[in-house]
């Protein structure tokens, strides 16, 4: 079971760090598009397509990372005004409605996923690209979130702090 939880955890932290990867990409791309804009040269075609990749790849393989580290956006205006013990019914009743929003576009983001490999789709924009290859983040990335949020529901720690406005934890 370690090896397991050790195998998760890698794989959580190694997503992550390619998303910050991408982040830097992002940076390197616009900066070079703009400049070779410029200088009077097109730039390259891959250069705006793989920053349009990167989009999707930084967000869905970053976010089960921000879930776990509670790095996600939510506001806690309601919930630090609750008693602590309904707070922590609150936060647990969140975390499985997250937890089932994540189930659902899991089990879809599968189905678009088989659907591109049996239609056989391809991104046609600047290079032939097989769809399959953006649309298996989903359920991979959406299955990890839940799993993340699920440790909310059922852990020792909660979603929400109870302190609101800016704070650091």
């Amino acid at each position: 079971m370690r090896l397991t939880i050790r195998i998760y955890d890698w794989t959580l932290y190694a997503m992550a760090f390619v998303a910050a990867a991408m982040l830097v990409w992002l940076m390197v791309s616009v900066v070079v598009s703009v400049a070779m804009r410029n200088a009077g040269l097109q730039p390259f075609a891959w250069l705006f397509t793989s920053s349009e990749y990167a989009l999707l790849y930084m967000t869905m393989l970053g976010a089960p990372w921000l879930v776990r580290e509670r790095g996600h956006v939510h506001i806690e205006l309601l919930t630090a005004a609750l008693p602590p013990a309904v707070r922590h019914l609150v936060s647990r009743a969140v975390a499985l409605a997250c937890v089932i929003v994540c189930v659902i576009l899991a089990w879809n983001g599968l189905d678009l996923f088989l659907t591109n490999i049996a239609r056989d789709d391809y991104d046609v924009r600047a290079y032939f690209f097989p769809r399959w290859i953006l649309t298996i983040s989903f359920p991979i990335s959406f299955t990890l979130m839940a799993i993340e949020f699920a440790r909310y529901v059922v852990g020792k720690e909660l979603i929400h702090s109870g302190v609101a406005g800016i704070h650091g934890e």
